[in-house]
C-alpha cells in the first residue's frame, strides 16, 4: 500500500517506490536521470541520515503536474568554515541571545532541490504548466506539510529552494513575496561542447597557445598516473581508498548541506550503468584520484573527486580530471559539461565559464527570518579571474 499525505493540493511519499506507476507515466519525467526513480533511490538507500520527501503537485483536476524531490537535512552552523564565517558568528550571537538558536542543536533545513549535486535538479514540471504558479505551490505546500507534521519529528528551523539559474528568476523571485530571502552562490561552471570536435585534439587546436602549452604540459606530468574504470564488480577492491581521497576534497568545502556516502557509487553504476562514470587514477598500484560524473541527456556532469593533495602538483591529477571529463563528453558527442561549483578559476582555464546559481531561504518563525534579512544580502560568490583559453572566432 502506498504511503501519502496529502497537503494542499499536493502528495508527499516518503518513497520513491510508493508513487503510483501512472503518476511517472503522466509526468513523462524519468529521461532527466535526476528524476529517474533508480538515481533517486541510490540518493536515499545510501543517506540514512537525511529524511527524504517526494511532492507529486495537481492541478485542479487532480491531475499532476510537477514533481519535486524534499530533503531535511540537519545543518551546523559551526560547520561553516568559508569567508561567510564572521556573518554566520553574527547570526549565532543575535540568535542566541534572543534564544532563537541553540549551541548545541542543528538547524533541521527543509531544502528543496538536490542536496548533492548543482544546479535545477529538484523540480520538474511539466511542458505547458506555468512555472511561477509551480513555485508559489510548491513553497505552500511545503509549509502546510511542516504544520501538518508538527507534532512528529519534523522540527523544521528553515525552508531553502536551491540552485535556480538566472533565466528561472522571473519566475522564483514570487518567493519573495512569501518572506523568502534570495541570494547568490558560487556559480556552476559549464562548458559548451563544440559541435565540429570530434577529438581530444580538435579542443586543443581550438584553445590558445598559451593554454595549449599548459594542457600538454599537465597531460605529460600525469602520463606516469595509470587510469581504471571503477564499476559495481571492483568498485570494493577501491572503496576505503574512494572514502579517503573524497574526504581530503570535502574537507576543502566552505560548508556542505550534507556528506555524500561513496557506497552511492556502486549502486548509481548498478543502476545507471553506462550513463554513470567512475574513473580512478593510480600510481604504482595505489588510487591517488578519482573522478565521478552522470551522463545525463546531452551533458556530462561533473560530480564528486579525490585527490591526494600531497601528490596533486608533481602529477598533475586534478588538471587531468579536468581535461579527461572534455575527453569524455567529446567521445561521448555531448553538448555540454556542467563542472559544478568550487575551483573555478582553473575551471575556466579549461573553457567553463559561471552560471549564476540563486538560493531561497527563510526561516520557519518570523523574528529570526527578519534578522536574516539584514545578512544575506552580503552573502556574494566568491570572486575569481576569469580566464578565457579560446581563440576568437573572426
Amino acid at each position: 500500500m502506498n504511503f501519502c499525505k496529502t497537503v494542499h493540493n499536493a502528495q508527499f511519499y516518503n518513497s520513491i517506490y510508493d508513487i503510483p506507476e501512472e503518476i511517472w507515466k503522466n509526468l513523462n519525467c524519468t529521461n532527466n536521470l535526476y528524476f529517474d526513480p533508480t538515481y533517486l533511490s541510490s540518493i536515499a538507500t545510501h543517506h540514512p541520515d537525511i529524511e527524504f520527501w517526494y511532492i507529486i503537485l495537481l492541478d485542479n483536476h487532480q491531475n499532476p503536474i510537477a514533481f519535486a524531490t524534499v530533503q531535511i537535512v540537519n545543518f551546523y552552523l559551526d560547520s561553516i568554515k568559508n569567508e561567510l564565517q564572521s556573518f554566520v558568528d553574527k547570526i549565532k550571537t543575535i540568535g542566541r541571545k534572543l534564544r532563537i538558536l541553540s549551541s548545541e542543536k542543528p538547524l533541521k533545513i527543509l531544502t528543496c532541490g538536490n542536496t548533492f549535486v548543482s544546479g535545477e535538479h529538484g523540480i520538474f514540471i511539466k511542458e505547458n504548466e506555468s512555472k511561477q504558479k509551480v513555485i508559489q505551490e510548491l513553497a505552500k505546500s511545503v509549509v502546510h506539510f511542516v504544520n501538518v507534521e508538527r507534532q512528529s519529528k519534523h522540527k523544521i528551523s528553515g525552508f531553502m529552494l536551491k540552485d535556480f539559474e538566472k533565466e528561472s528568476l522571473s519566475s522564483t523571485n514570487e518567493l519573495l513575496e512569501y518572506n523568502y530571502h534570495s541570494f547568490n552562490v558560487e556559480p556552476n561552471m559549464v562548458m559548451h561542447i563544440h559541435s565540429d570536435w570530434n577529438h581530444f585534439d580538435d579542443y586543443l587546436a581550438a584553445v590558445k597557445t598559451k593554454f595549449r602549452v599548459k594542457a600538454k604540459k599537465a597531460i605529460e606530468r600525469s602520463f606516469t598516473l595509470e587510469e581504471v574504470i571503477i564499476d559495481e564488480h571492483n568498485f570494493d577492491e577501491f572503496s576505503d581508498q574512494i572514502k579517503k581521497l573524497y574526504k581530503n576534497v570535502s574537507s576543502k568545502a566552505g560548508f556542505n548541506l550534507g556528506m555524500f556516502n561513496v557506497l552511492t557509487y556502486k549502486s548509481l553504476k548498478e543502476n545507471l550503468k553506462e550513463n554513470y562514470i567512475i574513473k580512478g587514477y593510480l600510481l604504482k598500484g595505489r588510487l591517488v584520484g578519482f573522478l565521478s560524473a552522470m551522463i545525463n541527456q546531452k551533458s556530462l556532469d561533473a560530480h564528486f573527486v579525490g585527490i591526494d593533495y600531497h601528490l596533486n602538483r608533481e602529477y598533475a591529477i586534478y588538471q587531468r580530471m579536468l581535461y579527461d571529463y572534455i575527453k569524455i563528453a567529446i567521445d561521448q558527442k555531448l553538448h555540454q559539461i556542467n563542472f559544478g561549483r568550487t575551483a573555478s578559476e582553473i575551471k575556466s582555464s579549461v573553457g567553463a565559464i559561471p552560471q549564476d546559481l540563486t538560493i531561497y531561504f527563510r526561516h520557519k518563525n518570523s523574528i529570526p527570518n527578519k534578522i536574516l534579512s539584514f545578512f544575506t544580502h552580503k552573502i556574494q560568490p566568491t570572486s575569481f579571474a576569469q580566464k578565457f583559453p579560446f581563440k576568437k572566432v573572426n
